[in-house]
């Protein structure tokens, strides 16, 4: 039974405990409902693809209560910092590169270098992260490929029983999604239209990238936003999936009971749960990409994970970080 909250004290410590105990809520903000987790924690990260039926690790939006919070973790330019000043709080998401010393859980990232900001312009929303204390990942709370939703009635048509709670902050005025702008590179590029005009971002920072061919789209876009490359994610070693065996010049990446002789092994989930693998997933890669360059590995193997569930996602990852690399 999913809790409906009331945007009162009591409504927001509540809302504040489920979401740092890694319960999933949703909330309200100016554009959407958000299905908010708590951005440091794994597998209540996991959680949410879990509960929209996500197939892809798409990298998530975090939400902070001020510009600051966000800087802290993220690294910002003259840009980020004069588009920050001018329309946050409101509907713009920057992608910036993540600080080397960034809490938020890698795969609300979906492992890249980058992540997703936003300061909410919503009262309750922001009360709700200023109570947290931590940065709160939420994409927009609805079972994958529905209509994003803009009342909590929209909220527990798609996702009644499927979290813990949530909070009740009203219609959302604004009802897009928000603008998600890279400024990770020299030259601006807009990866989403929203809630923030195109006219008014290109006011304060001069012109953004849009609308240019496909190829040229996957150059510039490639590491800042998925699905747009069939080589993805991938870590310096080779990556072989589906080992049904395992070499001693290979690392392991298990799921399951290991299989026997790898020269390094990490365990996505001894007791083959798939959201306690997809939680570690992206650590587990990183980690044997650098145990393998120690000890002088030639690849990384990965046992077979089922398709069922976050399967499905977990699949579609390591196929990406296994495509032939051009």
């Amino acid at each position: 039974m999913t809790e409906i909250l009331p945007p009162d004290e009591a409504g927001l410590a509540r809302a504040a405990a489920l979401l740092r105990s890694g319960a999933l809520v949703a909330f309200g903000t100016e554009t959407v409902y958000g299905l908010g987790a708590d951005a440091t924690d794994a597998t209540a990260v996991a959680s949410i693809f879990a509960a929209k039926g996500r197939p892809h690790f798409n990298p998530l939006i975090c939400h902070y209560p001020t510009a600051a919070a966000a800087f802290a973790q993220v690294e910002a330019d003259a840009r980020a910092s004069l588009v920050a000043e001018r329309l946050w709080p409101g509907p713009l998401t920057l992608v910036l590169p993540r600080q080397p010393d960034c809490p938020v859980a890698l795969l609300a990232g979906a492992g890249l270098e980058t992540l997703a900001v936003r300061v909410p312009a919503h009262p309750v929303a922001l009360a709700l992260l200023r109570a947290v204390g931590r940065p709160i990942a939420a994409p927009s709370a609805n079972r994958s490929g529905q209509v994003s939703p803009t009342t909590v009635a929209h909220v527990l048509a798609g996702l009644e029983g499927r979290i813990a709670a949530v909070l009740d902050c009203g219609p959302c005025p604004v009802g897009v999604e928000s603008t998600v702008l890279d400024l990770t590179g020299p030259h601006p590029f807009l990866l989403r239209p929203g809630g923030a005009t195109l006219e008014t971002i290109e006011g304060l920072i001069g012109p953004v990238g849009r609308g240019i061919p496909h190829a040229v789209a996957e150059a510039a876009r490639g590491l800042r936003s998925p699905g747009l490359m069939v080589s993805h994610y991938a870590p310096s070693l080779p990556v072989r999936i589906r080992a049904s065996d395992v070499a001693a010049d290979e690392a392991l990446l298990a799921f399951g009971r290991p299989l026997a002789g790898a020269g390094a092994v990490y365990s996505l989930s001894d007791r083959a749960d798939v959201t306690e693998a997809a939680a570690r997933l992206f650590d587990g890669l990183r980690s044997l990409d650098a145990e393998g360059a120690r000890r002088g590995l030639r690849r990384i193997a990965v046992m077979p994970i089922p398709d069922q569930g976050l399967g499905l996602a977990i699949n579609d990852r390591l196929a990406r970080a296994a495509a032939p690399r051009g």
